[in-house]
């Protein structure tokens, strides 16, 4: 194992460690993926500043807000990260008021927010990304649903035409579809896939080979909303043998760590969140500040939909035991 690599792992460890203690009461899973968010932005959770923005954020929304549904402690861990976090929550919940005008307001929704808080999020940006979830929607009106609207809210800031976007999505999913049958994680990819310039056929094969050889070193890769982040790698640079490799590194490397176990989360969660832990190393989250989307910061907006997804299907399994 790369040295680099041990360093981003034990640190992912390291900030789990830090939010299971002082935040027990949230689910295990999502906490193990906001520590992937704080490693993105090469930042250690501050427990207190945490605590102060939770309260900021309770005084702030309503009771029945989504800023304070059961998915809001991501939106916390992004607060804390902020040097001005009643700043930051302020301008969010004003961007948030304005996408809600063209969109259904929901979770995702919300998370959009805040990813665009450092942006000129103008009327004409946020007609853009509508208009691209109204055709998708037209297209595909089964598969089309709440995580698009967070998807197309950021595309509107990329540099592609819609026609563009649009036409490389459609031929990179029929491509995908032939391995992969989740359809909506499926569209998810081919999203993600769509914000970098290349051929349809050559992003997809990228992804068939880390698949593949994943498969072939023994490791059964999630076919669900595991992808995504899967697709993000396939839009980096970096060669597909040591992408494979570090994966593999990283995945032993938590197999020996505590909460991995026989009551952990699981092979294929275990394996996601070393490729998460991979994709940290590539490129940090503040990319967002700097640029409009690109390949590169599809790996952000795939660790977003990463987790809004498990944060999603967690509270419906949640529910369910309750009910």
């Amino acid at each position: 194992m790369k040295d680099s690599l041990r360093t981003l792992c034990e640190t992912f460890i390291e900030n789990r460690d830090i939010l299971t203690h002082h935040f027990r009461w949230e689910n295990s899973q999502i906490l193990s993926l906001c520590a992937s968010l704080f490693l993105g932005e090469k930042m250690r959770p501050d427990p207190e500043k945490l605590k102060a923005c939770r309260d900021l954020i309770r005084r702030s929304a309503g009771v029945f807000s989504v800023f304070r549904s059961s998915h809001s402690f991501p939106l916390v861990c992004l607060l804390s990260m902020d040097k001005d976090p009643q700043r930051k929550l302020e301008r969010a919940m004003e961007i948030f008021r304005d996408l809600k005008e063209s969109y259904r307001s929901s979770d995702y929704l919300a998370l959009a927010a805040f990813m665009l808080t450092d942006f000129d999020c103008s009327r004409e940006k946020i007609e853009r990304g509508r208009n691209l979830y109204r055709i998708m929607n037209q297209e595909h009106p089964i598969l089309t649903s709440r995580e698009d609207t967070f998807f197309t809210a950021l595309m509107a800031f990329s540099p592609r035409s819609d026609d563009r976007i649009l036409r490389d999505m459609e031929e990179l999913y029929r491509r995908l579809k032939e391995r992969f049958r989740d359809s909506n994680c499926v569209q998810t990819m081919a999203e993600i896939l769509a914000t970098e310039e290349g051929d349809s056929g050559d992003k997809c094969d990228r992804v068939f080979r880390i698949y593949d050889r994943l498969k072939e070193n023994g490791r059964k890769y999630g076919r669900h909303n595991e992808l995504a982040t899967l697709a993000a790698l396939a839009v980096t640079d970096t060669e597909t043998d040591e992408l494979v490799r570090d994966i593999l590194d990283a995945d032993a490397f938590l197999a020996t760590q505590k909460g991995y176990g026989l009551l952990g989360p699981g092979a294929q969660a275990r394996l996601m969140h070393a490729a998460m832990i991979v994709s940290d190393g590539l490129v940090s989250h503040d990319a967002m500040n700097r640029a409009a989307l690109s390949g590169t910061i599809a790996q952000v907006i795939a660790q977003e939909i990463a987790l809004c997804a498990m944060v999603t299907s967690t509270a419906a399994v949640s529910a369910a035991s309750h009910s």
